[in-house]
């Protein structure tokens, strides 16, 4: 197996394998065919070959139909074939056909024709066969001198090669590539012949790189590139060179050519933490960020300077300004990676000049249209929001221009996420108080949006503090609330709609025809009418319709377009204005005057919510709590435990969630710190008196390693065993289990095969099919196997969705005589759609907006045993792998329900929310409920609803 993949460099998908042409068939169409016919017959073949059937009897049609071709794509498809081709006989010795091959290798080294002599390099790269190699020695030395580039370059990599796996056979490769080095002029050809030279001899590699060392500056772009990447291992292993190596990359910083300056910079901050050289290198670093018009070019440099950030903290304040340069960039993801590693960065000293090019960019949203403005609008706000908070110097001259975007009409989110900043500000700054609340005021009559009403209209009840903020705002309010009572002015609108002249009297200025007979009507001018009762029944709804269209003050359409909430809050706003002024003033014909008109506003605002002027008929809650608020007006004066409850209990809530979300920051800053915390008790090490060896891997080498899936360190071997599934049972005479590895977009099954019979097992195949967005793209090649002996077999599936899908198959085999074929079915796997959540958070808002596009919901039923609510929730949150965005302080106490929203995220870019309703019979009874789940696909609702932690 390991063999097989090792030459195997492509995969080719096989659309059906019942299409799978004969052997003879093949063979005639590469004898008797044209030279495309013979190019479509070899694709057919190597699909074959590289889905598990080795071909191995076409070798010598092969060598006599394809080999003395002169067509280009048919030598190339040929050497495709030598590299999959098996070329051992089954004693293990080299099969003679393949002296044929050598011979014709040898002739196509010497080939007249660049293209020929290139290709055919590039396949003895692949050779590890010393009986193969040795004849074509002495071609390949004299492709190294060839008058094309093309061959030259290839040469240099099949010499390394050569050396690596066979040095017994090119002893002085380092040579001949020092050699080389010395004499080239093409930049390519130079790369390649320093790469390979690097391969194979370090010491050879450094020594040259010596003798060209004050020229290096003035090397062809890929050549520096690799000359960077060789001086950034060498210093690892060679500290003493550091020096030497700082100089020239301090140099190549100012290269004109991006690619270096960016490896340069990365060369410099991973040879020394020297904060000049850090700052020099973050410079750069967002230099290219700014210059770089690709938008994945702009993320990987921004990612670098966080890294830096992180690593290097306090270093790079001084670069916050120009990283903020950035966002002159048209993509919404490379502004917000800007923005967050900006704000990281704000101090003190920077903050004032941060929060006005913050508003600057706020401004031009409204003046410019930007691709995605809203989300970037929003991005913005929450930005101020975040530095007007830890630096509250600045929140004075932020809060003013935020509060223009309260009005927002075509940003609700925007102007959403604006009062709630302004909520904050006004409980957390109280000089603030008077100027805000007086400028929310004025704004009454301007915002649109329910949710922003709701947070005005609080501020407003529970800051306005003397008798004039409490006169304006009730003017304000008035205003924004039009003519009371709310059902008998709506009623007289629509009386006079009805005396009027009708308005389908003619129609295109013609006389309408007239209507059938029926009840008789005495219009506005005396004249008769007749109408039937379809005519009025339709009329008096087109005017009624007509009334509720009309133009109405915000306060008064958000209440009659049925947003009741909204009533609630401004039933409860009015009583706390009635409640403060009665306190701080001693005119008591002026209190009962608007504690008279507030219980006017709210039994009028219940009464036109029971009427057919209303879109949506008012709730019992709704109504409850606005009689609520009419019960305290009337019996606060002799109940002062009323006033304490509306005046203070509510502030004193508040500022308990925002204490809490304080908390929650510093809590989020403190653990951030402590990841770069070092302890007085760790050990440090002195350089000089490492070993050489002990400097650790590179970075990128690290990095490389993690990304293949080769740092195994952190998996043990439980996990592993966690991991294992059982697909056959012990008395099969195929014993099969498989280990699954999750990547990140794949599936890797480790199958173990035991043959338990006495017999040898021949063309024993495991076959894989899948149900669900998985596809098998790396099949098991068919392998021969010894009594009681064992193999591993590696298969691969995509992943495109998280969905739940299921993996199922058999493995075929022939007994020794090769006649009868056994067929061994195989279990069932499950994916465990788990490895393909993480959890995630977003605001409130979000959360809001998510759940009411996603158009999937699936709804679970919980009948639980768990001991408490807090347990089911933990219980919930592990198994499905989803964050609670509830806040812990909404939680707290003893209670017999529970409700909590939850959200995660998938690793393809899918939304998973979840609202948790429960509730708990007794002490230790059970826990019912239900949980509903939305998303925007269907199969991630239905997977995550599935799941079997749900009702343990």
């Amino acid at each position: 197996m390991a063999t097989f993949l090792e030459s195997a460099y492509s995969l080719v998908h096989q659309d059906n394998a019942a299409d799978v042409p004969s052997q003879n068939d093949l063979k005639n169409s590469l004898e008797k065919g044209s030279d495309e016919q013979k190019i479509e017959t070899m694709k057919k073949i190597l699909s074959i070959m590289l889905n598990g059937d080795p071909q191995t009897g076409l070798l010598m049609h092969i060598i006599r139909f394809v080999m003395p071709s002169k067509s280009k794509p048919l030598k190339k498809l040929m050497y495709f074939f030598f590299e999959v081709c098996p070329k051992y006989d089954a004693q293990g010795k080299l099969r003679q056909e393949w002296i044929l091959v050598c011979n014709a290798i040898r002739f196509d080294l010497q080939a007249p024709n660049e293209y020929v002599r290139g290709n055919t390099l590039r396949f003895v790269t692949k050779l590890r066969d010393a009986e193969l190699v040795e004849p074509l020695l002495q071609p390949v030395r004299q492709c190294l001198t060839h008058r094309h580039a093309y061959v030259r370059k290839n040469a240099t990599f099949a010499i390394a090669s050569i050396f690596t796996h066979l040095p017994e056979l090119l002893p002085d490769a380092p040579d001949l590539l020092v050699t080389f080095l010395d004499d080239e002029n093409d930049a390519t050809c130079k790369r390649n012949a320093f790469a390979a030279l690097v391969s194979i001899s370090h010491e050879k590699a450094l020594e040259y790189l010596s003798t060209v060392f004050d020229s290096i500056p003035n090397h062809d772009e890929l050549v520096l590139l690799a000359e960077l990447e060789f001086i950034r291992k060498d210093a690892l292993t060679n500290p003493s060179n550091k020096a030497r190596y700082l100089r020239l990359i301090f140099d190549l910083l100012e290269s004109s050519v991006s690619t270096v300056i960016y490896e340069a910079a990365h060369a410099l901050t991973t040879l020394t933490s020297n904060p000049v050289a850090v700052k020099a290198a973050a410079g750069k670093f967002v230099e290219l960020a700014v210059r770089e018009p690709d938008n994945n070019v702009k993320l990987i440099v921004l990612e670098r300077v966080d890294q830096l950030r992180q690593k290097n903290e306090g270093v790079l304040d001084d670069l916050t300004m120009e990283i903020l340069r950035v966002l002159s960039s048209p993509d919404l993801d490379v502004r917000k990676k800007a923005l967050h590693i900006a704000l990281e960065m704000v101090t003190s000293r920077n903050v004032e000049e941060v929060v006005l090019l913050l508003k600057k960019e706020l401004v031009k949203t409204v003046d410019e249209q930007y691709e995605k403005n809203t989300e970037y609008r929003s991005l913005l706000i929450s930005a101020i929001h975040q530095s007007a908070i830890k630096f509250p110097e600045v929140a004075a001259s932020v809060v003013g221009s935020l509060m223009d975007f309260i009005s927002d009409v075509s940003s609700n989110a925007s102007a959403v996420d604006v009062i709630s900043f302004v909520k904050e500000v006004v409980e957390r700054f109280p000089d603030l108080r008077a100027s805000i609340v007086q400028r929310l005021v004025t704004t009454l009559g301007e915002v649109r949006a329910g949710k922003v009403y709701r947070g005005v209209l609080w501020i407003i009840g529970e800051f306005s503090l003397e008798a004039k903020d409490i006169r304006d705002a009730w003017r304000g309010i008035r205003a924004s609330l039009g003519e009371i009572p709310i059902l008998s002015s709506e009623q007289r609108l629509l009386d006079e709609a009805s005396e009027g002249k009708e308005p389908a009297e003619q129609v295109n200025g013609h006389a309408k025809p007239a209507a059938p007979s029926g009840s008789r009507k005495v219009l506005a001018d005396g004249t008769y009418a007749t109408e039937s009762a379809l005519t009025s029944s339709a009329a008096a709804k087109a005017k009624l319709e007509a009334v509720k269209n009309s133009q109405k003050p915000p306060l008064r359409q958000l209440i009659l377009d049925g947003d009741y909430y909204l009533a609630a809050v401004l039933s409860s706003t009015l009583t706390k204005l009635v409640m403060r002024i009665s306190e701080i003033s001693q005119d008591t014909a002026q209190t009962n005057r608007l504690r008279a008109e507030a219980m006017l506003i709210m039994i009028s605002i219940i009464r036109v919510g029971q009427s057919q002027f209303v879109k949506t008929l008012i709730d019992e809650d709704s109504v409850d709590r606005i009689m609520s608020c009419v019960r305290s007006l009337s019996e606060f004066a002799q109940k002062k435990e009323l006033e304490a409850v509306y005046l203070e209990d509510t502030r004193k809530s508040f500022r308990i969630m925002v204490q809490a979300e304080e908390k929650k920051r510093a809590a989020k800053e403190a653990s951030e710190k402590a990841k770069s915390a070092i302890n007085v008790d760790d050990s440090f090490s002195i350089r000089q008196l490492k070993k050489k060896d002990a400097e650790g891997l590179d970075e990128v080498a690290e990095d490389l390693e993690r990304a293949t899936g080769g740092d195994t360190a952190t998996e043990d071997l439980t996990s592993k065993l966690s991991r294992v599934q059982q697909l056959t049972g012990f008395s099969d005479p195929v014993y099969a289990e498989a280990y699954i590895k999750v990547h990140q977009f794949d599936i890797v099954l480790d199958v173990l095969l035991v043959n338990q019979t006495t017999e040898t097992l021949q063309n024993l195949t495991v076959e894989f099919a899948t149900l669900g967005d998985l596809k098998v793209v790396e099949r098991p090649p068919t392998q021969n196997v010894g009594p009681h002996d064992f193999i591993n077999l590696q298969a691969t599936i995509k992943v495109s969705s998280t969905d739940t899908g299921v993996i199922f198959g058999n493995i075929i085999y022939e007994g020794e005589k090769g006649v009868d074929s056994n067929v061994v079915i195989l279990n069932d796997v499950h994916i465990d759609i788990m490895d393909y959540i993480k959890p995630a958070y977003c605001t409130e808002t979000q959360f809001r907006t998510m759940w009411t596009e996603f158009e999937w919901e699936n709804k679970v039923n919980i009948n639980s045993k768990a001991k408490t609510l807090r347990d089911f929730l933990k219980q919930l949150m592990a198994s499905t792998n989803m964050s609670c965005l509830t806040p812990e302080a909404s939680m707290k106490g003893d209670c017999q329900f529970l409700s909590a929203n939850l959200y995660a995220r998938s690793v393809f870019g899918e939304d998973a929310l979840a609202n948790l309703s429960i509730e708990q019979e007794g002490s230790n009874g059970p826990i019912t409920g239900f949980v509903r789940i939305r998303s925007r696909s269907q199969g991630l609702a239905l997977s995550l609803g599935s799941l079997k932690g749900l009702n343990k």
